[in-house]
């Protein structure tokens, strides 16, 4: 929930406070560069001393990056406050969804994991898009007291932050043996041994190369409707902070669909070629968002390319977990998600900064054509052969 409150106004309050959009472009990269360092690091922290003390310091953190965003009036302040939020989400990253497959195991061996995690996904979805509904609803009250409207959600975000951290600590029971400094050392040193398995994957198999680059490329491309879309519905209208919450809402519906759709045309036209054509399509509904003039031919423009976004991401995933099996499934895994930081900072940077000199339509439709130029990577075909640790003497195509 407080994600989804801040969703609509995450732009719009540094907007108001005198920051331009290169500043915030410029902050918001600090949290992906924070990320992209911490991430396996923090997942090895996990492991060595638990899930539970990872996730209170998360909390912690989180409550820290909010509490400086209700006040941040300067690029020092917001960006501190974004280089706190990244280290929260290299914490809060993994530490819940692996407590809860070993406490559902440990309770019954055949436990229906999947269900849950689905349910849970569900869960999540619901909450940012009802919490995203009422960031609307606050804005559209008012300022309470000395708080500006814009500030408002951020607020009570903060809140439920700490009714978050607080239930962690009450409600999650976690029983490991103590594994001491032995263990917290050997955890890290495995850090590097991960991210050289991931690497020598990816010189291995062009297919990999192929699905890395896209993920580059479509993070790049992200920027365009998760951080310019406001700025280019505030040109459109004066009423982009009200309509922001339920447009939000709505997408993330429309996301929802679209994923319920992706497997008819991954049936109808195979992975790789739905991919080709999602990459195309959600090009093509930035570009309307950037060159449409009315507010509702950017809002529509907007829930289609997220119609989209939510169909292309199973499958992704899906052509990702065709490449390994085993050992190496988690090294893959772990190199698209360090690869989608640097790029969506990257855009970040970049398009922020077109925005600021040349126009923020220009600014999306330069983000269109990149996200649409991962488009034939897709297609790239690959020989490779991989071969199990354990299966020496044997070797398995994984070629798609």
């Amino acid at each position: 929930m407080p994600v989804g409150l801040l969703i609509p106004v995450i732009v719009l309050l540094p907007l108001e406070r005198g920051l331009n959009i290169a500043q915030i472009g410029s902050a918001v990269a600090l949290q992906g560069i924070v990320v992209l360092f911490l991430e396996l690091p923090t997942g090895g922290l996990a492991d060595a001393v638990g899930r539970r003390p990872v996730l209170l310091a998360a909390g912690a953190v989180n409550l820290a990056a909010l509490s400086l965003f209700v006040v941040a009036d300067s690029v020092a302040l917001l960006a501190a406050s974004y280089l706190l939020q990244g280290i929260y989400r290299a914490l809060d990253s993994g530490p819940l969804e692996s407590w809860f497959v070993d406490q559902s195991l440990a309770a019954d061996p055949d436990a229906d994991i999947e269900g849950g995690l689905s349910r849970g996904e569900v869960a999540c979805s619901l909450a940012m898009a009802g919490a995203a509904l009422v960031s609307g609803g606050l804005v559209w009250l008012g300022p309470l007291g000395p708080v500006r409207a814009l500030a408002v959600p951020v607020l009570v975000a903060l809140g439920l932050s700490l009714l978050s951290t607080i239930a962690v600590a009450l409600l999650m029971a976690e029983d490991r043996p103590a594994r001491g400094k032995a263990a917290f050392a050997a955890s890290l040193r495995g850090v590097p041994v991960a991210i050289r398995g991931a690497l020598g994957l990816a010189r291995r198999s062009r297919v990999v190369q192929a699905l890395v680059g896209v993920e580059f490329l479509w993070s790049f491309g992200m920027v365009t409707f998760e951080k310019l879309m406001p700025v280019r519905l505030s040109e459109v209208t004066t009423a982009a902070g009200p309509l922001l919450g339920p447009v939000s809402s709505a997408a993330w519906g429309a996301s929802a669909a679209g994923a319920a759709l992706a497997p008819l045309l991954v049936r109808r036209v195979g992975a790789r070629w739905a991919g080709f054509t999602l990459r195309i399509a959600q090009g093509l509904t930035i570009v309307g968002m950037g060159l449409f003039a009315g507010p509702a031919g950017v809002i529509g423009a907007f829930l289609i390319c997220y119609a989209v976004h939510g169909a292309a991401n199973p499958v992704h995933s899906g052509l990702l977990h065709r490449q390994a099996d085993g050992p190496y499934r988690a090294s893959l895994l772990s190199l698209n998600s360090m690869v989608a930081a640097p790029g969506f900072s990257i855009g970040a940077v970049v398009l922020t900064a077109v925005a600021a000199g040349a126009g923020t339509t220009v600014a999306i439709l330069t983000g269109a054509a990149v996200l649409a130029a991962a488009a034939p990577l897709y297609l790239v075909k690959s020989k490779t052969v991989f071969r199990e640790p354990s299966q020496a003497g044997t070797s398995e195509s994984l070629a798609l």
